[in-house]
């Protein structure tokens, strides 16, 4: 998935930084993801913990973690995802609000990807209330419309905005093709723990939580995921609701680390409200707070580090193709060994 602040060409860079910090083993220890998204760094984390604990506060990345996170038993989906493809298209929420021959005209899908996108949804959600299917194949069904969808999406980047007219790869027809299942092993092969999935504000949950290694990575700048991601959110949750403005906006969650005046409070309180001996910040040079600002909030409550690296980050243009622009961005991860 297409995703801004994606951590995936830096979680080697993550990995490391923690092994180094807090042994290479471990097996033995607690990880939380707390600001979650696409669940990237729990899952490359996964393999080697006792136990992930994943949160975000959007539903779009709810389903995302609970299938990558929370499914941990494989099972037979191949019949479920032939029977969804073979579906006839539907003239429903999707189609007449998000699809080029919709009655709201918003080109977000075309007409017969927006109607394959209804009638899927509307199928996974007939199995789950005739218990057709399990609660994990629910959310892994849903994962999967979502990557599947997202790939089809006549967007630049994110869902603020459609392109005027379809782009090649929009232009192809929608195939769900399956979300990965990740068995609930260590590298050694020992048996994993459960994992917990939570949908909550980040500083709500942190109270209510409590580990070895806290893993950050909150939204960097005013662009709130909410928006920027509301087509996921409608899809996943498929309720009623009037979509509002030129790009269908649903009501969304406002975070205050979006916020200039409120992302340094809510730092502060986050980090005395954590219950984890090491945590690790991911922020970068275009954040909200500025390096000198985390350090200060960090050293009040124990030993801090700083590792530093650069990388091209990839910026969208809003190109039929979805060209993409690279930008050097400097990005921080910050260490605290917090004091008991």
């Amino acid at each position: 998935m297409n995703y801004i602040g994606s951590k995936h060409k830096l979680s080697s860079f993550i990995f490391e930084t923690v092994t180094e910090t807090c042994g290479k083993d471990l097996s033995q220890k607690v990880f939380c993801d707390l600001f979650a998204g696409t669940g990237i760094v729990g899952r490359n984390f996964r393999p080697h913990v006792k136990q992930v604990i994943a949160n975000d506060v959007e539903y779009y990345s709810y389903v995302l973690n609970r299938n990558y996170i929370g499914n941990y038993f494989e099972f037979e989906y191949q019949n479920l995802l032939d029977e969804l493809n073979a579906l006839k298209g539907n003239k429903g929420f999707i189609f007449e609000n998000y699809s080029e021959a919709g009655k709201a005209g918003r080109n977000y899908f075309t007409s017969e990807n927006g109607q394959k996108i209804d009638a899927v949804r509307l199928q996974i959600e007939h199995w789950k209330k005739s218990k057709t299917i399990s609660e994990d194949q629910y959310f892994f069904l849903l994962a999967s419309l979502l990557e599947s969808a997202d790939k089809v999406a006549n967007t630049a980047s994110v869902y603020g905005a459609y392109l005027k007219h379809i782009k090649n790869s929009a232009a192809k027809p929608l195939i769900i093709k399956a979300a990965k299942i990740q068995k609930n092993l260590f590298s050694d092969g020992l048996a994993n723990q459960e994992n917990r999935v939570f949908q909550k504000d980040a500083n709500q949950q942190i109270k209510e939580i409590e580990g070895d290694i806290l893993y950050l990575d909150p939204p960097y700048n005013a662009r709130q995921y909410g928006a920027n991601y509301h087509l996921l959110n409608t899809i996943a949750k498929y309720d009623t609701f009037v979509p509002k403005g030129k790009t269908g906006l649903r009501d969304y969650y406002k975070s205050d680390w979006c916020k200039t005046g409120e992302v340094l409070k809510s730092f502060e309180e986050l980090i005395e409200n954590a219950q984890f001996k090491y945590i690790f910040l991911s922020y970068n040079n275009e954040g909200l707070m500025s390096q000198e600002q985390v350090q200060s909030v960090m050293e009040r409550f124990g030993k801090y580090s700083l590792k530093t690296k650069k990388y091209q980050r990839f910026k969208a243009d809003k190109t039929e193709n979805r060209n993409h622009k690279a930008s050097e961005t400097f990005e921080y991860l910050h260490i605290l060994e917090k004091s008991p």
